[in-house]
């Protein structure tokens, strides 16, 4: 372990943030009851986008990018990850949606060897195996009769993986709150898209993907502002938390993610997971740690 103090409170703030995020997500369900996925996001990023814009003209804040083009392609792919993530949030549960999304490392070191040409050892390339079949196992994939509602939430970690691609090869030297800011606005942009294609005939309201614009409830305005506030505190503390010590080993304390959903899941609502999927969510959490300290020993 990193003997720098730095680091061991990088690692506190990861956890707490984690913590966090794995609370509020859960509660999409019952946003999901009361609106759709498009208007969730499209109010959810004006908070957000609204606030950043207040606090970046007070503390000067940088927002405008370096590289537009570097900053719209990783926002696009973050938009399109998330919107995957949440809108497979709404009918199935949060251990196996976080799972998908948690493929992301997987994900980038395979395009890293197919599209950057980087060379990755023995061990990375055995935790990426574990971690692939610990996926399986919290997904329950059956490869005989495999259902694209079950591969959904590996969309979101693929479409992650690049916008962690993007970060690194595309944005370098950006300012996180610039990131942060074209991240919620494309979410938003995003989400009028959805809104205008439900208003065009395909609004049957039948699920959270598949319903418009709905007058906003105070259900819904409760936890969905509550979601944007938090997920604004829980982004500060990781952005915090990899500029205190060593990135490779705070980024394993992400997977602490995986943990937090599932003990949130059952507390509030009693969804446990059995056994074999806490066997996965473990070899998911050996696999990120592997990689995370290979790559740190690059």
């Amino acid at each position: 372990m990193p003997a720098s103090p730095n680091t061991a409170l990088g690692a506190l703030l990861m956890v707490v943030c984690m913590s966090i995020i794995g609370l509020i997500d859960n509660y999409v369900g019952i946003i999901a009851e009361n609106a759709g996925l498009w208007q969730f996001h499209f109010v959810r990023s004006a908070v957000v986008c609204s606030a950043l814009l207040v606090l970046s003209l007070l503390y000067g804040w940088r927002i405008r990018p370096r590289n537009w083009r570097g900053v719209a392609v990783r926002s696009v792919f973050g938009a399109i990850s998330m919107a995957v993530y949440f809108g497979a949030l709404a009918f199935m549960p949060i251990a196996q949606v976080g799972a998908g999304l948690f493929t992301a490392p997987l994900f980038v070191l395979l395009f890293s060897v197919l599209f950057f040409e980087e060379r990755i050892g023995v061990w990375r390339v055995v935790a990426s195996v574990i971690g692939f079949f610990g996926v399986t196992m919290v997904l329950k994939l059956d490869v005989t009769a495999l259902q694209f509602v079950m591969v959904l939430p590996m969309l979101a970690g693929i479409t992650w993986a690049m916008t962690a691609l993007s970060t690194q090869y595309l944005c370098d030297g950006e300012d996180t709150v610039t990131l942060l800011f074209w991240f919620f606005f494309a979410l938003g942009v995003l989400g009028v898209i959805g809104l205008c294609l439900m208003a065009f005939g395909m609004d049957d309201g039948r699920s959270f993907i598949s319903t418009g614009w709905r007058f906003p409830n105070f259900i819904f305005l409760k936890w969905t502002i509550l979601q944007a506030m938090l997920s604004m505190v829980a982004v500060g503390m990781l952005t915090r938390a990899y500029q205190l010590g060593d990135a490779s080993y705070i980024a394993m304390f992400e997977y602490s993610f995986l943990i937090f959903a599932s003990f949130w899941a059952w507390v509030l609502f009693g969804n446990g997971v059995d056994f074999w999927g806490m066997v996965g969510i473990a070899m998911i959490i050996v696999s990120g740690a592997i990689i995370a300290l290979r790559s740190s020993e690059r």
